[in-house]
């Protein structure tokens, strides 16, 4: 199902496959030569390479990804996700929504 999951647009159209308090699963495809530039989120984040292989800086250090593979990152842990190639992820989020995420608290917060 993976796999097979429309997810045309690349990082531009992500794919919610399922949300509850407990976590956000979301698929995302990378088209080749697409990132994920720096950034953070509240929660913590999983990210399964679910194909292609992408690449990964966070803390100071970079790796690369292949499928199969799991990362985790801490809440407000800057990374970065890239693809030369190409590859589909999938991101779980958990709680969902995070402390301190502007859907968590008081919505006149978001903008």
């Amino acid at each position: 199902m993976l796999n097979d999951a429309d997810v045309s647009g690349g990082t531009r159209s992500p794919v919610v496959l399922h949300t509850t308090d407990a976590a956000r699963a979301v698929l995302i495809e990378l088209e080749p030569g697409q990132e994920l530039g720096e950034h953070e989120v509240k929660e913590h984040a999983f990210v399964v390479v679910v194909e292609g292989t992408v690449q990964v800086e966070a803390g100071g250090e970079s790796l690369e990804a292949s499928e199969g593979m799991l990362l985790q990152f801490e809440p407000e842990e800057r990374h970065a996700v890239s693809s030369h190639d190409g590859a589909r992820i999938l991101l779980v989020l958990a709680p969902w929504p995070g402390p301190g995420h502007y859907r968590g608290g008081d919505e006149r917060l978001a903008g």
